[in-house]
């Protein structure tokens, strides 16, 4: 069995981050293993969470890997919290990667043209030198403007100009770059990638669902690295991801009135565990 580690904040009420990575890649068949940076009562959209840092046992716990001989074939990192722990995880890279396994950043900290709260510039730039050591990047569009320093651009753009974002992301220094939440027309929504390697662009689309939820996504990253550990393709695996959230997003419209919740991704699982076997 393919084994993952995910570095990244667990929220104890509020389906995101590793409450989101560890049920899909365990039901895709892959072991999850997971770094928390952090324990929180719910995410940051409720009022009044409690919060608890673990940055300081990040590096004692890579040392005990180290000195156990544990390995990974993918390295997954999601919403850090801190330049600190942005270097800490640079760390994890240089100690744990092969020329095998896979490196994952999904650059979790903007969305809708604004940095999350507490996030500057600065910390979008630092971002970017991480994304630089990784394989595959999922920014959406937020982020990859501020880790670029262009203008966020929400609406009226085209296929030339997204292609243009995708060059400059994989200019980093990444391998491939995804860009989720894409939509060159109405009522469609979806995703398009660059491979640096081959030259290859590769994009697809779903119906536009007017809702947002928290935590899609950490769905979308959690089951797209699930799916590359399954050996499908990049594209393929985009595919299965994007059809995964759309699937979790309708099991949850009309089922919960409280969007910070996030997704009922557990009720599409079944249909998640059948599109693999396919």
């Amino acid at each position: 069995m393919k084994r993952i580690v995910t570095i990244q904040d667990i929220s104890c009420v509020g389906k995101c981050s590793l409450t989101v990575a560890l049920p899909i890649i365990s039901a895709m068949g892959t072991e999850a293993a997971v770094i928390p940076t952090a324990v929180l009562s719910t995410h940051t959209a409720f009022s009044n969470f409690t919060f608890c840092d673990l940055t300081k046992e990040i590096a004692p716990i890579c040392e005990h890997w180290k000195n156990a001989g544990i390995g990974f074939d993918a390295i997954y990192t999601g919403y850090l919290g801190s330049f600190e722990q942005i270097e800490l995880t640079e760390r994890l890279i240089a100690d744990f990667k092969t020329e095998e396994n896979i490196i994952l950043v999904d650059p979790a900290m903007a969305d809708g043209g604004k940095l999350y709260k507490g996030f500057t510039v600065d910390f979008a730039k630092r971002m970017a030198s991480l994304c630089a050591k990784a394989d595959v990047i999922v920014p959406n569009l937020t982020e990859a403007s501020f880790m670029l320093g262009i203008p966020y651009v929400d609406c009226g753009y085209d296929e030339t100009y997204i292609r243009d974002v995708l060059k400059k992301l994989t200019d980093l220094g990444c391998k491939t770059a995804v860009l989720t939440g894409v939509s060159f027309e109405a009522g469609k929504l979806g995703v398009m990638s660059y491979n640096s390697e081959t030259g290859e662009y590769f994009s697809y689309f779903r119906e536009r669902i007017p809702e947002s939820f928290h935590g899609t996504g950490d769905v979308y990253a959690s089951t797209f690295l699930g799916a590359l550990m399954r050996g499908r393709s990049v594209e393929d695996a985009l595919m299965i991801a994007t059809d995964f959230t759309v699937e979790s997003i309708k099991a949850t419209i009309n089922n919960t009135p409280d969007r910070k919740y996030g997704v009922n991704f557990e009720e599409a699982v079944p249909y998640l565990v059948s599109r693999m076997d396919k």
